[in-house]
């Protein structure tokens, strides 16, 4: 089974839906504080939209100028900038996705709404299965994984250096930086007469490649070559802007649980077809102006319902020494792809592979 398969991908968007349910069910989301950050969200959100808004402001004013000395209306050559100005603004740099993510530096909420939804999960499943016998039912996530310090070393893990507080700003600007300066210069590639239409194509190719294997990246080739080219470039900007959504959601796991950066890469690759199709419902959702901050939120909020079905309950810190290698390789990934929405935490149980191919062979 590839690791970008459909069924995983549609999987990952059932998750989407069934998180978001989940999380906005915890009435611990609606106390005092979580207003108070929902409300910062907003005008996180309506700040952001002022920003992007500047660049283009400020085109749109030299432009009324430059009216005053050239006829513009009849060639609507000003209408065409400030599209093609948005345009890079907003599928091209990213700009609006890289402002929400960047949120996570300014408030530890994203780390909090993680914490406490995780406990949420634990609780609901236990009201769940009140009735079965406590031998077959999960341990918790919850109690283990708060003794976990970010961005420290536990025994036995590979050793996190001593960084500055301001090292995941500088990094994470630094990426951004970098992706953004790679895809405008791939983008103006594309005005090049005669080789400017195999660009994208060519480009896609390559890193569809290294990121998902050679057919898919043929695949997406061929659709390069006959699609337009804004609807390729905000189908590549989707799918790594997701990509890059998924592991800013799942920081708060693994800032504790200490990964190797190979063992990392492993993880994901695993389950990159689930956690495309979770991230990708969730980026669509953050393109809600105003509100993209605040439905951030709910996307990390959904992502500890996520992590209780593609990992397994972390050990206490002291006992966790060789536990990141186990969890490399996604154990219960066919069973798990096979389920019925209604029957998702049978892979919680203790015994809950051999009780899934039970339910399996019944269905089928």
């Amino acid at each position: 089974m590839s690791n970008l398969d459909p069924n995983a991908i549609l999987r990952g968007a059932q998750l989407t839906l069934v998180g978001a349910y989940r999380a906005l069910q915890n009435p611990r989301l609606f106390n005092s504080k979580i207003y108070k950050q929902a409300l910062f969200a907003v005008a996180a959100g309506f700040a952001i939209h002022l920003v992007i808004a500047i660049p283009t402001l400020i085109v749109r004013v030299l432009l009324w100028f430059l009216g005053f000395v050239v006829d513009l209306q009849s060639s609507q050559w000003d209408v065409k900038t400030l599209s093609g100005l948005s345009f890079i603004q907003k599928s091209v740099l990213q700009l609006p996705f890289f402002l929400m993510s960047a949120m996570r530096f300014a408030s530890p909420a994203m780390d909090e709404m993680f914490m406490t939804s995780l406990e949420w999960v634990d609780q609901t499943y236990l009201v769940k299965h009140k009735s079965d016998d406590p031998s077959t039912l999960r341990a918790m996530y919850y109690p283990n994984l708060r003794m976990y310090q970010p961005n420290k070393s536990t025994p036995g893990s590979p050793r996190k250096e001593k960084k500055s507080p301001y090292y995941g700003v500088i990094k994470f600007g630094q990426q951004y930086a970098r992706r953004a300066a790679i895809s405008m210069g791939i983008y103006l590639l594309t005005f090049v007469p005669y080789i400017g239409r195999f660009v994208l194509p060519v480009a896609s190719f390559y890193s569809f490649n290294k990121a998902v294997g050679p057919f898919p990246a043929c695949v997406v080739f061929a659709f390069g070559l006959i699609l337009p080219k804004r609807w390729m470039v905000i189908f590549l900007q989707g799918f790594f802007a997701s990509r890059s959504l998924m592991r800013e959601l799942l920081e708060p796991y693994f800032s504790r649980v200490s990964f190797s950066k190979d063992q990392k890469a492993r993880w994901f690759r695993d389950r990159q077809g689930l956690l495309f199709g979770f991230g990708v419902g969730f980026y669509l959702i953050l393109k809600v102006q105003w509100f993209g901050v605040l439905i951030y939120g709910i996307a990390e909020a959904s992502t500890a319902y996520l992590i209780t079905k593609i990992t397994d309950p972390p050990p206490p810190p002291s006992e966790s020494a060789g536990f990141a290698e186990t969890q490399v390789a996604w154990k219960n990934k066919h069973e798990f792809l096979k389920l019925d929405l209604a029957h998702l935490d049978r892979m919680n149980y203790s015994d809950g592979e051999e009780e899934t191919k039970r339910e399996v062979s019944h269905k089928d």
